[in-house]
């Protein structure tokens, strides 16, 4: 008996999301980093958690988000978000490759963020925008320092906590840092930090560096009593931005599968509306989502929140780019 053939142009081909290899949104592949064919963006995975000062397996993250992420795969004519009566994603807006994943040295950190570095670097020189998968949260560290040959940035991060540890122990490279080494480089003009939360987001010496470095904190309770504009509003339009985004932000109620939870972070349409307030007003030049652990989430729920969250910043963004170029 002869199989029938599996071509692509078969009428009745559904592409379900379990079908075919998991990338980023079921978008192309590419990574070659030398011939991204004039990506807007490039999806890179930065699969390391020797970093987490508490629970690991956030080295996990990036895959299990490429995975979810195919449920919400898309093609040319984008997705359409009935409450906006807008369509988003469209292959006129944006092209998306999935980059792949910087190489990962076992049991090195330093060398692993090392080539993480490299790996920006190489986006930025094609000219695409890096939206990054991690990963703990450290890796942003080494993402902001790659910008250190681009125009200055100012870096608004979403968390649970101040992560403006100096150092413990010895050790200056842990996830709870990559603001205070973020506040040392010298193309970061300033740092806000928008959602934390609970009394274990800071110590109070790590609390007085950050305010005499000059960070624009909103807590949590501060951010549901003004909104997103006021939150953001210190910021000038049009400013380059890099967004840090710590699932930790999000309540454990929709977020479990964090190392490090804490109750009362943002729902959904909170950090969707931050989100989108940021894609309005400034010019973002990169991003990165860390800290999903799928080990503490067997359901899945966080890599798809990650997800899903992605997508609608991914379109936000874009979507705001082509009105200003209108």
């Amino acid at each position: 008996m002869t199989r029938p053939s599996m071509s692509r142009n078969m009428a009745e081909r559904m592409d379900l999301p379990f079908v075919g290899l998991a990338t980023f949104a079921a978008q192309p592949a590419c990574t070659n980093w030398d011939k991204l064919d004039g990506a807007d963006v490039a999806v890179l995975g930065v699969p390391i958690d020797t970093a987490s000062s508490y629970r690991v397996g956030t080295r996990f993250g990036p895959r299990a988000i490429r995975e979810m992420s195919m449920f919400h795969g898309f093609g040319p004519d984008g997705v359409f978000d009935f409450e906006d009566e807008v369509t988003y994603l469209t292959a006129d807006q944006v092209k998306i490759v999935d980059a792949g994943d910087s190489d990962v040295i076992y049991a090195d950190t330093k060398r692993s963020l090392a080539n993480a570095e490299l790996a920006v670097r190489a986006l930025l020189d094609a000219g695409t925008m890096p939206y990054i998968l991690g990963g703990d949260h450290a890796i942003t560290m080494a993402m902001i320092a790659a910008y250190s040959d681009q125009k200055p940035i100012q870096i608004v991060h979403l968390d649970a906590h101040f992560d403006f540890i100096d150092e413990r122990n010895g050790i200056s490279w842990g996830h709870g840092s990559p603001m205070r080494r973020a506040s040392e480089m010298a193309h970061v003009k300033g740092i806000t930090t928008v959602g934390p939360h609970n009394m274990a987001s800071v110590s109070r010496k790590d609390y007085e560096a950050a305010k005499a470095y000059g960070t624009h904190v909103v807590s949590m309770r501060k951010f549901r009593t003004i909104g997103a504009a006021a939150a953001l509003a210190h910021i000038p339009d049009r400013e380059r931005v890099y967004v840090s985004i710590d699932i930790d932000s999000f309540d454990p109620s929709i977020a479990p599968g964090t190392a490090t939870i804490s109750h009362g972070g943002f729902n959904y349409y909170e950090a969707k509306d931050l989100l989108r307030e940021v894609a309005t007003r400034f010019d973002v030049v990169g991003v990165d989502f860390v800290e999903v652990s799928p080990p503490y989430d067997p359901s899945g729920v966080t890599s798809l929140l990650a997800a899903r969250t992605s997508l609608d910043f991914i379109g936000s963004i874009f979507h705001e780019r082509a009105k200003r170029r209108r």
